[in-house]
């Protein structure tokens, strides 16, 4: 399993997402950005660390961290590394008296003991494949890409084939316009598009 280090590149909301927040990692050795869904208590506990806001008194994470502080318990890093069903899975590897544990997180809440450890965020190779999102931007010099053979141009393939361009030009609207919600949307539909055909 190869990993990626990511880093928090914001939090984003739409009036569309019934109080939800996009936030949104990216590699800090690529060009890929990972949006992730997550509801908002766990995007105001991400924030408030990463604006250095301390609360009156200790939400849920804090709390954590004072206990883990107490305990001596290390977290070393978070790794977000599988994805089912549209559903990202994390692990918090910490360690106390020397054993190293993993514990199953959800990724915000994970994110959020991160942000207050300091500790390093990796994305695994595998789920930025799958989810990680790229403007298509073509390098000077490169060539369109190469038509398929005129054998596999079926009726059904050049609908599907435009279907997908349509989409991939919404997606690279939607990151630029850093609607980072739909351009989530759009990338799982287009995912699906491409699993079918």
């Amino acid at each position: 399993m190869r990993k990626l280090q990511v880093d928090i590149l914001g939090l984003s909301t739409s009036p569309h997402t019934n109080g939800a927040y996009a936030l949104i990692l990216y590699e800090l050795e690529g060009k890929r950005k990972l949006p992730i869904i997550i509801g908002g208590f766990e995007a105001q506990a991400i924030a408030l660390k990463l604006e250095n806001i301390k609360p009156p008194r200790p939400f849920t994470h804090d709390l954590f961290k004072n206990i883990a502080d107490a305990f001596h318990l290390h977290v070393n890093e978070i790794i977000i590394d599988e994805l089912h069903n549209e559903t990202f899975y994390a692990k918090v590897v910490c360690e106390v008296n020397g054993e190293v544990h993993e514990i199953d997180a959800r990724p915000s809440d994970a994110i959020a003991i991160a942000v207050r450890f300091n500790a390093p965020l990796f994305v695994t190779e595998e789920i930025m494949n799958e989810a990680g999102i790229k403007e298509e931007q073509k390098e000077e010099g490169e060539d369109d890409d190469v038509p398929l053979e005129p054998e596999e141009m079926t009726p059904s393939r050049l609908r599907t084939e435009a279907v997908l361009e349509e989409l991939q030009s919404e997606l690279n609207d939607a990151i630029n316009n850093e609607n980072y919600e739909e351009a989530a949307r759009l990338r799982d539909e287009i995912s699906r598009l491409k699993s079918s055909s």
